[in-house]
Order: C-alpha cells, then structure tokens, then sequence
C-alpha cells in the first residue's frame, strides 16, 4: 500500500451549501478570499480545471474528477510556480458541504500519494488562511484583509 499526506480541515460556516458553492468555485467570490485568484473549469467530470493568478499565470491545474453541487467536488491538483512542489505530480482535493442546522459544515480534504509532501506541508499552512477567510466573507460580507492579495505568506 502506498504511503500518502494528508491535509483535513473542518470548520462551520453560517450560510446555504448553495452560497458556500457558489463563493468555492465563481470568480467574483474567490478573488476577494482567495489572494485575487480566478479558477477557470467548465465545472464537469473531466473538465480541466486551473487557478490564475491576477496577471493570469496558472498556479494550479488539474481537471474536475467529481461534482455534485452544492454536496461534493473533487478535484485533481498540481502546483503549477514552484517547481519542487509541481514535481510531486498531482493531489487529489476534496470539498465536502453539509447543511448542519443554519450552518454549513465543510470539510477539505487535500491528499498526495507521497509521504513527507512539501506540498502538503505548504497547503497546511495555507489553507487554514484561506478558509477562514472565505468563512468571514459569508458571515460577516468581509474577507480577511491579508488574503486579499497575491503574493503573500498565506498564498505561496
């Protein structure tokens, strides 16, 4: 059996599963929590799928393996700008929603078939910025503010 890292992040945020989709995958919503990043995927099984800067290089890619919105997505991952983490090939991220009440409990599961991954270790940091971000802007109408912008600490 192979070896594997993993990332695995829960948190609740008081929203819909259909908004908490929406600000996961629409441009509008991830530039303001998600260092002003666009994804762009055709949102399909099969579809490929890419994160862009905001002077439009590509810091992610992949393709789109599952999609049940607003339930489930995964997503196949490579780091695209740093060539020792783009050398570990792809992970493998998943978003699971579920209505819990008046909340929504998310789970993001970010896994590579390699022990001792930096690019785990570099998604360990980073999304639990991002997250809490995105968990702000749907309670309180604000990102955090260092989450804005590309690049930072919380963004590499």
């Amino acid at each position: 059996m192979m070896k594997k890292d993993q990332f695995v992040y829960v948190t609740y945020i008081r929203t819909t599963p259909e908004k908490l989709w929406k600000a996961l995958t629409e441009p509008e919503f991830t530039r303001q929590f998600w260092c002003n990043t666009a994804q762009e995927s055709e949102w399909k099984p099969g579809a490929s799928w890419k994160i862009l800067t905001p002077d439009g290089r590509v810091a992610d890619s992949g393709e789109v393996l599952e999609i049940e919105p607003p339930r489930r997505l995964v997503l196949k991952w490579r780091n695209e700008f740093r060539p020792e983490l783009k050398a570990e090939g792809y992970s493998r991220l998943t978003y699971q929603l579920e209505k819990e009440g008046k909340s929504v409990k998310l789970t993001v599961i970010h896994e590579i078939e390699k022990e001792g991954s930096k690019f785990i270790e570099a998604v360990s940091s980073g999304w639990p910025h991002i997250l809490a971000s995105l968990k702000s802007l749907l309670e309180t109408s604000e990102s955090l503010e260092e989450t804005r912008e590309w690049p930072q600490e919380a963004c590499k």
